[in-house]
């Protein structure tokens, strides 16, 4: 295959969509492959995975930065180092600003564990105890593009699963994460194929 293109990735947590796309990436048939982590979490559970992945790492604390747009300068200064295509949002835990936004236009995709535009702005158990309290039938996970709304760009990929009446927000979370480690790989996978078009704000996928 073509050589593969090179994606960032920006966690702030347990890395677990972190993984999924390390792994998929070390498919000989996958046309991503990591070569930077950015987590703004010194003690983050995803520095770990990373590592036992050998994946580059650079920590950069947003606390010691007066405000999003220095944050966001210095994570564009490491990026330049990096030849990435895309810029992958795993739990990171902060709102990008318009800096970063321009930098790399639609070229910054986040996963949500909600059908998106539904639930949009919570975020972890919180998601799920909103779906379950609101007497929902079917939930899932969104891939999209990342804009100046939080959880409203154009949408990739959503996978769907019932919700169950036995369902708790911890049971939820785990069957919806299930999903997000599918659907995660396979939107990096259309992006560095070339095979997706954004017509409004709708994305179209082109065939192979």
């Amino acid at each position: 295959m073509k050589d593969k293109k090179g994606i960032a990735v920006l966690a702030s947590g347990r890395g677990t969509n972190f993984e999924a796309l390390a792994r998929a990436c070390e498919r000989p048939d996958f046309p991503a492959e990591i070569k930077i982590l950015i987590c703004n979490v010194p003690d983050a559970m995803v520095i770990n995975r990373a590592n036992s992945f050998r994946i580059p790492v650079v920590t950069i604390d947003h606390r010691k930065f007066p405000d999003r747009e220095a944050f966001e300068e210095e994570i564009i200064r490491v990026l330049e180092t990096y030849n990435v295509s895309l810029l992958c949002l795993a739990g990171f835990n902060r709102i990008l600003s318009r800096r970063l936004l321009t930098q790399y236009p639609y070229r910054i995709i986040n996963i949500h564990p909600s059908l998106l535009p539904a639930f949009a702005r919570l975020q972890g158990l919180d998601v799920h105890k909103a779906v379950i309290e609101y007497g929902v039938k079917i939930t899932g996970c969104t891939v999209h593009f990342v804009n100046e709304e939080v959880d409203a760009g154009p949408i990739i990929i959503q996978r769907a699963i019932p919700v169950r009446d036995v369902d708790t927000p911890e049971s939820l979370s785990l069957r919806v994460l299930v999903e997000e480690h599918q659907a995660y790989p396979e939107a990096v996978r259309l992006f560095c194929e070339d095979r997706l078009e954004i017509v409004g704000r709708r994305v179209l996928v082109r065939c192979q």
